[in-house]
């Protein structure tokens, strides 16, 4: 079942690290496992989330999800999106960052460089919105008890999220600006950039939040639709039109997955730049960590085993969180790629050893209602 599952993407690891050790050498090695590592682990609630709503589509449009979906996010958010922030964050054409980054990689770097505060500010933005989304909703199941609880009650607050990104961003900004001065002023312009490409952090996160909403809303609307045509067609004997029990719903949950999944793909692809500049090893190793998340989504589904560690949402998040903090702290401050790798992963051990801590406990009281009831049942057959 996992080899049947995994294939493709144990696969496209083996090509993928021999393509990394030829290009790269060794260095290239550690950076493709690093990213695939960072692309699996903040991509991990990406994957529960599809499980949910892919189990509820029919095989066709499971299929259309699982082929034409990969191409739609390994090729376009993993290779083409990197290059187009280089493009515009750099003011150079598509093709022209391209061949820098193939040929004249030392130029290349200096434009990158050039544009990592822009890149970083919009980056940290995005990810801070969907940590702090996450964390001030009210959820049923509480990690982090002692830290979740009271941020969900300042949750209620309208647009929390986004005046607490607002100030951080101006804090940001203001602090960038007056190292800049201190160092000479020969930076201060960058200040506003930093401004504007993190309200354009923002207002991204908000547009595609926005579209996300858009497509379940008529996702919901059409299953009701298609509900009450079912129950019409049982009344009158007759069968309902195929095309819209299963077209109309199942094309709006391909669209809304889409959304979502080009959403989710943001912090890995922004956070990949804190690791690495190379385009080549970026592209590397988000599409290997891309086909790993559509194999775990396959997997979900296939042994609906969504809820059994219910804390990896929550771990996923909090690697988002600190991606966030980490790309905002790089504008100014050089922090090594390991770290940033490392932070993530961490995260979701502990989440994962937590959930599993959790199964025992849960298993362990049932274990003993279930001895206490043989017993009573025993007691009054006496």
């Amino acid at each position: 079942m996992l080899l049947k599952t995994f294939g493709w993407s144990l696969a496209v690891t083996a090509l993928g690290l021999v393509a990394a050790v030829f290009y790269g050498g060794w260095t290239g090695f550690g950076i493709v496992a690093i990213l695939t590592i960072l692309e699996i682990s903040v991509s991990f609630d990406n994957a529960v989330v599809n499980a949910g709503i892919l189990k509820k589509m029919n095989a066709f449009w499971q299929k259309t999800f699982l082929t034409i979906g990969v191409l739609i996010a390994v090729f376009g958010m993993r290779l083409v999106f990197p290059v187009v922030i280089v493009a515009i964050s750099a003011k150079v054409g598509p093709v022209e960052a391209v061949d820098l980054a193939l040929n004249d990689k030392d130029q290349y770097q200096q434009l990158v460089t050039d544009a990592h505060p822009a890149i970083a500010a919009f980056g940290g933005m995005f990810l801070l919105m969907i940590f702090l989304d996450f964390i001030f909703e009210d959820r049923d199941i509480k990690w982090l008890g002692w830290l979740e609880r009271p941020l969900a009650k300042l949750g209620k607050i309208d647009m929390l999220s986004v005046c607490i990104s607002l100030i951080v961003l101006m804090i940001t900004a203001m602090t960038f600006a007056t190292q800049a001065h201190q160092h000479g002023g020969t930076h201060v312009d960058k200040a506003a950039t930093v401004l504007l490409a993190g309200v354009a952090g923002l207002i991204t996160y908000l547009i595609v939040g926005g579209l996300s909403g858009y497509f379940e809303d008529k996702l919901e609307e059409e299953e009701e639709r298609e509900h009450e045509l079912e129950e019409e067609a049982k009344k009158s004997g007759k069968k309902a039109p195929a095309i819209v029990l299963a077209g109309k719903a199942a094309f709006f949950m391909f669209l809304y997955l889409e959304v979502l999944d080009a959403s989710f793909s943001f912090d890995g692809v922004i956070g990949a730049f804190a690791i690495t500049n190379d385009i080549v090893l970026m592209a590397l190793g988000l599409g290997v960590g891309a086909m790993y998340v559509r194999s775990l989504t396959v997997y979900l589904v296939r042994q609906g085993t969504l809820d059994d560690y219910v804390y990896l949402e929550h771990g996923a998040h909090y690697a988002i969180g600190s991606l966030a903090v980490i790309l905002l702290v790089t504008i100014q401050y050089e922090i090594h790629e390991v770290i940033t790798g490392l932070v993530g992963v961490v995260l979701i051990a502990w989440s994962f050893f937590s959930s599993v801590q959790r199964n025992r406990r849960l298993a362990a009281v049932e274990g003993k209602d279930t001895g206490a009831n043989a017993k009573a049942e025993v007691s009054s057959g006496v």
